[in-house]
């Protein structure tokens, strides 16, 4: 940054919502382990020690930022139909987590949510209960769901791949080495549904939704 960008930031007022913001953006570029409030202060053209006016320290900048992430997953109205909106609910959160993998490991983590987030867990726990589902079967509902969601999102970030083409490469890389004939079925799925034509891992996301749909259904209270 020269220093006529840092001038330029600089007049712009500082608030909470834009020190979050930047935050975020920072996280977005270099993990959260990379936002400090020197690294931040930088990236807005300000003293670090100017900060502390908005925020008291680092755990309640991380606050902000996961709350920040919250608001951008989509929310179910309670008087919708659940499976829908659990689905394209789940969908929303994968997209969100996708632009914010830095984030996936804090979502629960946070001893002080900010209204964002309750916002999301009252809506979502509002749209099961409108929808006939008990208390206990909400809270079921919410941990295999968001379990999923989070598990494919780092599943997915710690692929080797990322489109068909490399997805092609690696193979050919990986059978090259393979013993003829030493893994069978590790060689069936790859040639009969990885290595098939049209074929994304990302199609598998919406597999699992449907199943744990699925298996929500048979255990709601009619």
């Amino acid at each position: 940054m020269n220093s006529q960008q840092t001038e330029r930031r600089a007049r712009k007022p500082l608030s909470r919502d834009r020190i979050i913001s930047a935050a975020v953006q920072l996280a977005d570029q270099n993990g959260s382990s990379g936002v400090s409030m020197r690294a931040l202060g930088s990236s807005l053209g300000v003293e670090a020690m100017s900060l502390y006016h908005y925020v008291a320290n680092r755990e309640q900048l991380l606050d902000g930022m996961v709350d920040a992430v919250f608001a951008e997953i989509w929310l179910p109205a309670p008087e919708a139909e659940w499976r829908e909106s659990m689905r394209r609910h789940a969908e929303s959160a994968r997209e969100t987590l996708n632009r914010h993998r830095w984030a996936v490991s804090l979502m629960d983590s946070r001893k002080h949510p900010g209204p964002a987030t309750l916002r999301h867990h009252d809506a979502v726990l509002g749209c099961l209960r409108g929808n006939g589902f008990t208390v206990p079967q909400a809270a079921h509902a919410i941990s295999v769901l968001d379990s999923y969601v989070y598990g494919f999102v780092l599943q997915e970030a710690a692929l080797p791949f990322t489109t068909s083409e490399e997805l092609d490469e690696l193979a050919e890389s990986i059978f090259a080495e393979l013993p003829k004939d030493e893994f069978p079925h590790f060689t069936e799925l790859a040639v009969e549904q990885a290595l098939k034509p049209g074929y994304s891992y990302s199609d598998e996301f919406d597999f699992g939704v449907t199943l744990i749909l699925d298996g929500l259904s048979r255990i709601r209270t009619p």
